[in-house]
């Protein structure tokens, strides 16, 4: 079985899109789809970034747990909301600690907002980067508009068939990034 971690990007007090982490954890647990965790980037609490983990002469050990997970992910799902226009300095801060770690690692983009069009603005910044790290952005996009009526603080969504719905698609354009990722390569 296949591991996809769930990277939760938001260190905010009140934060809605960690209830959106849950949902894909639940998701994935129910549909017996993958192992999973999520990646909590409030736990972490990560210093502003001052090198990258290749350059660290002491790196501390959250930073070495995270590194590992990373790793050892065959898929990563990020779930991240969107301020003012662009992605929280939590989830850059966490993207630029690594670098070829993200080399060919598949990533699936969930954007959410308060507001009517679910992060959308903040997914082109997000891809960008990742490109720039060599990570394969999957084509599938999950955004959630008006996150705080959408989901509950358990992960549960208020539409669960519309949900699910979407999620299947998001999840098995991921999963099949993920095989390819896995199959064997021809030179």
């Amino acid at each position: 079985m296949r591991h996809i971690s769930i990277i939760s990007s938001s260190v905010r007090e009140g934060r809605k899109s960690h209830n959106v982490s849950l949902f894909f954890q639940n998701y994935l647990i129910e549909n017996k789809l993958a192992s999973t965790e999520i990646i909590d980037l409030k736990a972490y609490n990560f210093p502003i970034f001052e090198s990258t983990l290749k350059l660290m002469k002491n790196p501390a050990k959250n930073i070495l747990e995270f590194a590992d997970k990373i790793k050892s992910s065959d898929g990563i799902i990020i779930v991240t909301p969107e301020y003012n226009g662009g992605y929280p300095a939590s989830l850059k801060n966490a993207i630029d600690l690594l670098y070829e770690d993200w080399r060919h690692k598949p990533v699936g983009i969930v954007t959410v907002s308060s507001g009517p069009f679910g992060g959308n603005q903040c997914l082109v910044a997000l891809q960008f980067t990742l490109w720039k790290m060599m990570a394969w952005t999957i084509p599938a996009m999950f955004s959630v508009p008006m996150v705080d009526q959408a989901y509950d603080e358990n992960g549960n969504a208020m539409d669960k068939s519309k949900s699910d719905k979407l999620a299947a698609v998001f999840i098995k354009e991921l999963l099949w990034c993920i095989e390819a990722d896995k199959a064997p390569k021809h030179d």
